[in-house]
């Protein structure tokens, strides 16, 4: 059984929206304001993460994002990203645009979203990562198919913006598993969704 990993870098009050700038938010671009040390030491922790992982799921508009930046680099990192199976929620999309060199080019999941990663869950034993899926990630939370939630904090309060958490959310309760500096300034913090019963 597999198990889903929502990862995302977010403000210290929550927000995801824009994080490099290049969406026109007016608060965008929060993400670049690491220092050196925080960027070599949050580049590990993406790694170390990466190379857990067993695939990702994503929605369309981050698969589109990753493949302009990353198709092209080379290095364990990016080769590890560049050859994991991908699985991306779209409507639209006819394949998805960052595929895997080792033969495997993604799905697209389609039509009942919850119905089939359920079923991906099911299917792939392993950590199956969501990075930087705000939609996606929200409506597999407030339908109970995430189990952990990683989240690397920035110390910046933009007080506005498009946060991890919508309103319609609800309670989720949650259990701190991890808390770990990384750098000089972010903090990651690892929670589990804890379930009744």
């Amino acid at each position: 059984m597999g198990r889903i990993i929502v990862s995302e870098n977010v403000t210290l009050d929550g927000v995801v929206q824009d994080p490099t700038g290049e969406e026109g938010f007016k608060h965008g671009g929060w993400f670049l304001k690491m220092t050196d040390a925080d960027r070599a030491q949050w580049a590990a922790v993406e790694l170390e993460e990466a190379l857990s992982a067993e695939a990702l799921l994503l929605g369309r508009r981050t698969d589109e994002w990753f493949a302009e930046r990353w198709l092209g680099r080379g290095g364990q990192w990016a080769d590890r990203l560049n050859g994991m199976p991908k699985y991306v929620v779209s409507a639209t999309a006819g394949e998805p645009r960052w595929s895997n060199a080792a033969g495997f080019k993604g799905a697209i999941i389609k039509g009942d979203v919850l119905s089939e990663v359920a079923a991906l869950k099911r299917r792939i034993a392993g950590d199956i990562v969501v990075y930087a899926s705000n939609p996606l990630a929200r409506t597999l939370m407030e339908h109970d198919l995430v189990d952990e939630l990683r989240l690397v904090v920035f110390p910046v309060v933009l007080g506005t913006g498009q946060r991890l958490f919508g309103e319609n959310a609800g309670m989720m309760p949650v259990r701190l598993v991890s808390a770990r500096v990384i750098g000089e300034s972010l903090t990651l913090l690892t929670y589990e969704f804890t379930r009744a019963g």
